[in-house]
């Protein structure tokens, strides 16, 4: 069974740093690509960013590019995204998912239950 679980999500102040995890389970985990993607209060899915398999490659939302980074421990199966400079704008539900066909094709097979993320002072 496939299993991705989020953590990491947490109350911060604007300018504050996070890093999330994914852990994940059931498959092979350095064959895929994987994304983060997050919902705000009262929005829609916004995409925040993607890796290779081979983590050597990676992709970024104009509103994170510079202050986000994914990577990843295929090692350790586990996906990461540490976020800098919060904004209020980055306060919502973060989830990891599963990209299966590549690190650039917008397509999801599997996501996790989503972390909290709440930039406020």
């Amino acid at each position: 069974e496939v299993q991705l679980v989020e953590s990491g999500g947490a109350l911060v102040q604007p300018g504050g740093s996070l890093r999330l995890s994914c852990a994940a389970s059931g498959f092979t985990f350095s064959s895929y690509a994987m994304s983060w993607v997050r919902q705000a209060p009262g929005k829609g899915l916004e995409w925040v960013s993607a890796i290779h398999s081979g983590g050597g490659s990676t992709i970024y939302a104009d509103s994170v590019k510079g202050r986000f980074t994914i990577s990843r421990d295929n090692a350790e199966n586990t996906l990461y995204l540490q976020m800098n400079s919060l904004k209020p704008e980055d306060t919502a539900v973060y989830f990891c998912a599963r990209r299966p066909v590549s690190y650039l094709t917008p397509n999801y097979d599997y996501w996790g239950q989503g972390t909290q993320v709440t930039v406020s002072s």
